[in-house]
């Protein structure tokens, strides 16, 4: 089905809905309704099976909400930026990449900001709006922002993304996982990003949710411990020089990606693999679904390595759902640098080491007067600071000056000496790299009721798998007649009581009710007739094959059960 079909139904049904449409609404913000609001749910928490559950990660959760500082660390502050044009005559503002893209098909993301210029110069590109001229294009930062505290004081921001969220914390996660790598923590959350013209519906949103994982790896080892697990599992890759070319796709096993160098690392290609299997399990079909490097022009600049899972859609052509990325120790660093944290991680040796390494060893005659109660903290810091750089300082500067708790201490060439020691290590302290796959749950939502909807004659249906359903079962009289309702309530309520999202229907005819039963997705749907009254038996009707078997009462909750949990398949009923 078409993206005009499915948002209709959509709407219409109670997926989804415009936000603030009593005033007119305001674009990059969407309603989940009823049922929408259920199906994402559902969607987080197949998400939380396969990571936290299958993988053995544990979720987080950190505040929407940053202090400046902390994003400034990240990077976000300086570099967040997405390119922006205005129109001179309308004053509307427009991301000019984008622009570019509609008017001329050429993909320039990530061009410099006088490249784009020059092009929408170069080609006369005007303003799709009124036809203006356009301006020239400058950065624009996507991020909200706030201030904290009644005096407004302090500058905060609204996430960008839930990965920060990760990365600060890290001492203390690192403890919880009792200091050894490799380890995996996530989070799922709102995140923020005020984009500059959004009018791409569900795919480019100001308020959305992420789902993350920061998997935290030694950098001289990325393999995966149940790698072969998943050697065989076969990926639709489509790699940058490829791209670059205008190849083809290539299937390739997820063993042979590793050995040609296509992807990184084992690890990598493992959460290739893993989000593979988990959009197969959402009832995306394969064939709309491929993995794209990152271009050299596109790739973020802490990144070593990045593939998005796209999805095709009939209106958007291939959007990024998934991004998968190494992140490199680039988060942990500027971090630690920032805060002065120390954010390593000790490494043992599988054997002690000797080694010869240069100290720096304070003159203790004139250390001890000049720094008096705190020449023991400088001591100690002194040990763990590279002696390069404080020989370049005092090359260069003639001082080196050491920050410490909010303190400078100036350090010259008098108070220190420099000299080479053996010593034996058992091992190193290193900056982890990062293994990131980020899910948009936004996207991955639109993609499933996009690829989900389907008709058959006169049939419009959601086939959701049986887990996703909204509703996990419909219970209809066959007529609206008293006993035959009262039965049917005593259905519902059971199932209820088994945890189960069922309803009662009793409006129009019972194949008007199956049609309403089938758009929103139910898999089954319950009918009691007369028979019902006399040997307290009813049908269970299986939403995709419209196939019918009948069952005892007292057998309906756990028989739902077993099939909305997949134990047991409708087939496994007609062979009973």
């Amino acid at each position: 089905m078409k993206n005009e079909d499915v948002m209709n139904i959509a709407k219409k049904r109670g997926f989804l809905w415009s936000s603030f449409e009593i005033y007119s609404g305001v674009a990059g913000f969407f309603d989940y309704g009823p049922l929408g609001a259920i199906l994402k749910n559902k969607i987080m928490n197949k998400w939380r099976n396969f990571y936290i559950v299958g993988e053995g990660f544990y979720e987080i959760e950190s505040p929407t909400i940053m202090p400046e500082e902390a994003l400034k660390a990240s990077g976000h502050v300086d570099h967040f930026n997405d390119p922006m044009t205005e129109c001179k005559e309308c004053l509307e503002v427009f991301r000019a990449d984008h622009i570019i893209k509609d008017a001329t098909g050429e993909e320039v993301e990530g061009l410099e900001n006088q490249k784009l210029t020059e092009i929408i110069s170069a080609e006369e590109i005007r303003c799709p709006r009124c036809g203006g001229h356009l301006t020239h294009v400058w950065s624009y930062n996507l991020m909200f922002q706030t201030l904290i505290g009644a005096k407004g004081k302090k500058t905060g921001y609204m996430r960008p993304e839930t990965a920060q969220g990760i990365f600060i914390p890290f001492k203390r996660l690192l403890r919880f996982y009792r200091g050894k790598l490799p380890f995996g923590v996530v989070q799922l959350g709102k995140a923020y990003r005020n984009e500059i013209s959004p009018r791409q519906g569900m795919i480019r949103l100001r308020e959305f949710t992420q789902a993350e994982a920061e998997i935290f790896v030694n950098p001289a080892d990325k393999s995966h411990p149940h790698f072969q697990d998943v050697a065989d599992h076969v990926l639709t890759l489509y790699p940058a020089d490829i791209q670059e070319e205008e190849g083809e796709l290539v299937k390739i096993t997820a063993g042979n990606a590793v050995e040609q160098g296509l992807v990184s690392s084992e690890m990598l290609t493992y959460q290739l693999c893993l989000a593979d299997k988990f959009m197969a399990e959402l009832g995306i079909p394969a064939d709309v679904i491929r993995f794209r490097q990152h271009l050299k022009t596109e790739m973020a600049h802490y990144a070593i390595d990045c593939w998005d899972v796209e999805v095709y859609t009939d209106r958007y052509g291939w959007i990024e759902v998934i991004g998968i990325a190494d992140r490199t120790d680039f988060d942990l660093k500027s971090h630690s640098d920032y805060s002065s944290e120390d954010l390593r991680v000790f490494i043992e040796y599988d054997e002690p080491r000797n080694i010869t390494k240069t100290v720096a060893k304070p003159d203790m005659k004139k250390f001890g007067p000049l720094f008096k109660k705190d020449a023991p903290k400088i001591m100690t810091a002194l040990k763990e600071t590279d002696p390069d750089v404080i020989k370049r300082a005092f090359a260069e500067f003639d001082v080196y000056d050491l920050q410490l708790e909010g303190e400078t201490y100036q350090l010259t060439p008098d108070l220190l000496s420099f000299e080479e020691v053996e010593e034996t290590v058992r091992g190193e302290k290193i900056y982890p790299h990062v293994i990131e796959p980020s899910y948009g749950i936004d996207r991955i939502t639109y993609s499933v009721l996009l690829h989900c909807f389907k008709q058959e004659d006169d049939r419009n249906i959601l086939g959701l798998p049986a887990d996703l359903a909204p509703v996990g079962a419909n219970v209809f009289p066959l007529v609206n007649k008293d006993d035959l309702v009262l039965a049917s309530t005593h259905i519902r309520d059971d199932l209820r009581n088994q945890g189960i999202i069922a309803e009662l229907d009793t409006s129009g005819t019972i194949g008007r009710r199956y049609a309403r039963s089938d758009e929103i997705g139910t898999a089954f749907a319950v009918t009691v007739d007369h028979q019902t009254l006399e040997d307290k038996t009813v049908t269970i009707r299986e939403r995709d094959t419209q196939k019918q078997v009948r069952r005892p009462v007292t057998e309906i909750p756990d028989t739902i059960n077993e099939l909305l949990n997949k134990k047991i398949n409708f087939s496994d009923l007609e062979d009973t």
